[in-house]
């Protein structure tokens, strides 16, 4: 049922919700800085600041609805056991484990299904870059934080995020000892990058070609990795820049990088491959030393910062180098 329909069962749902929370006084806003532990009266709660404010939510909480792949990622990634609902719609095959209806189906991240999630009956919600925009709405059923991950830093934010995730569920030893391993990961790749030329990262969708730049989305290649970007301009969009292939050509790019959107989300279309068999891009030195590296769209496109996803991420940058 559309999120937008106020029926009688949805609203007596948000009702009851809406007064059990408050009487367990678990959800309130303010100021404070993230990681700073307070206590109420009838849980502890650590003080969350994220994307849209910050939030009192409860520690290590029993009934968690997670509309945000990465953080899905993350969640698994430390073994935390009380993710009760997710967003099941595109979810990827290494997450699969979720697609067990032990998991209460709440559809997309961009609407997600509200009275499923209010039945759900969540002490704690979750939502990314994809569900912001529900973030007001959600905050009336439990605390909700809003943990999209940043572009201009990704590595830095990516970091911050799975800290925050750490304090919450009390897995701050395991997020610590991943984020040593992913340092060891970063420097070993960027010394293979050093001497590898420029980069070029590029999306294809529905036959049609995007590039992006060092302050995208797909920015962990340039900005943490530290492939240098060819001399073209590119605007920093989050679906990219639609490029020609004589953009392509004349940007020369050593290398270049593709995720392929359409694969990533389950469309049919041409791959990525086939339509970058192209005379232009073969004119390119990456092309003509076939130095395309062909990226895991589910990992790029769909989850992002992860915590087991961006070593995974930084594995397939390193093996392109």
């Amino acid at each position: 049922m559309s999120s937008r329909l106020l029926t009688p069962a949805r609203t007596a749902i948000l009702a009851t919700v809406a007064l059990s929370t408050a009487a367990c006084g678990s959800a309130s806003a303010g100021s404070g800085s993230s990681g700073s532990a307070a206590s109420s009266d009838s849980a502890k709660t650590v003080s969350i600041t994220h994307a849209q404010g910050t939030t009192q939510v409860p520690v290590q909480p029993k009934k968690v609805a997670v509309l945000d792949m990465g953080v899905l990622d993350s969640l698994q990634s430390m073994g935390v056991d009380s993710v009760a609902a997710v967003t099941k719609q595109g979810m990827p095959t290494f997450l699969k484990a979720y697609q067990d209806t032990r998991y209460t189906d709440l559809g997309s991240m961009k609407e997600p299904d509200v009275e499923k999630l209010a039945a759900a009956g969540p002490d704690l919600i979750i939502v990314g870059a994809r569900g912001a925009a529900k973030y007001k709405e959600l905050s009336k059923i439990a605390p909700t934080i809003d943990l999209t991950v940043g572009s201009k830093d990704l590595l830095g934010s990516a970091k911050k995020v799975n800290t925050q995730l750490g304090e919450i569920f009390g897995k701050q030893e395991q997020v610590t000892a991943k984020h040593a391993a992913l340092d060891a990961k970063v420097t070993a790749a960027k010394a293979k990058a050093a001497n590898a030329g420029t980069g070029l990262i590029l999306m294809t969708s529905g036959g049609k070609v995007s590039a992006f730049g060092p302050q995208s989305r797909f920015g962990l290649i340039h900005q943490t990795l530290g492939v240098k970007p060819t001399s073209a301009t590119i605007s920093e969009d989050r679906h990219g820049q639609a490029v020609s292939f004589e953009f392509i050509r004349d940007a020369k790019p050593d290398r270049l990088f593709v995720v392929d959107r359409d694969a990533a989300i389950g469309q049919n279309g041409k791959a990525a491959k086939e339509i970058l068999a192209n005379p232009l891009v073969d004119a390119t030195p990456a092309g003509a030393k076939k130095q395309m590296t062909y990226l895991d769209g589910q990992r790029w496109y769909v989850v992002g910062a992860g915590l087991d996803n961006l070593s995974t991420m930084v594995d397939e940058v390193a093996a392109g180098l």
